[in-house]
């Protein structure tokens, strides 16, 4: 199976200071020694350096460099799978903020969340189940391993 990870995931099981680092960390390495593999959209790298990098989060913020460095181990991870946003998955992003009735703060999520749709990706480890269930098509993983269908 493949897993779409979304931002907030990768921060935890990257930063030790997350609360959820230790439980993120556990449940990737069941994923992946399990024979799974991870997908990853650009957005979710950029996202991940601007928020480890932010001194106002995190006691011991990431440097640029560092984050950098980081985020181009995960793209170039032989276990990790490259989704791009397509012409079908902006709009299905546009259709589910007018139907869903989504505001400015839910954007970034709903276009991962809509790449992901259409990249054929129907699990998602995420620290954020509430940010992504209103989607309906998802089985959402919870650092600390627990699946839940969105």
């Amino acid at each position: 199976m493949i897993h779409g990870m979304d931002t907030g995931f990768l921060v935890s099981a990257e930063l030790v200071e997350h609360p959820d680092h230790v439980t993120a960390r556990a449940t990737l390495s069941r994923l992946l020694g399990g024979g799974d593999r991870v997908a990853l959209a650009p957005q979710v790298l950029a996202e991940f350096i601007h928020v480890v990098t932010d001194s106002r989060r995190f006691r011991q913020a990431v440097e640029m460099s560092e984050a950098q460095g980081i985020a181009r181990k995960w793209w170039t991870a032989r276990e990790v799978d490259h989704v791009f946003p397509n012409a079908e998955a902006t709009r299905q992003f546009l259709d589910w903020l007018d139907r869903l009735q989504l505001g400015r703060k839910r954007l970034l999520d709903t276009l991962l969340a809509a790449t992901y749709r259409q990249g054929g990706i129907r699990s998602l480890p995420t620290t954020n189940p509430n940010d992504f269930g209103v989607f309906d098509c998802f089985a959402l993983i919870t650092p600390s391993g627990a699946i839940g269908k969105s």
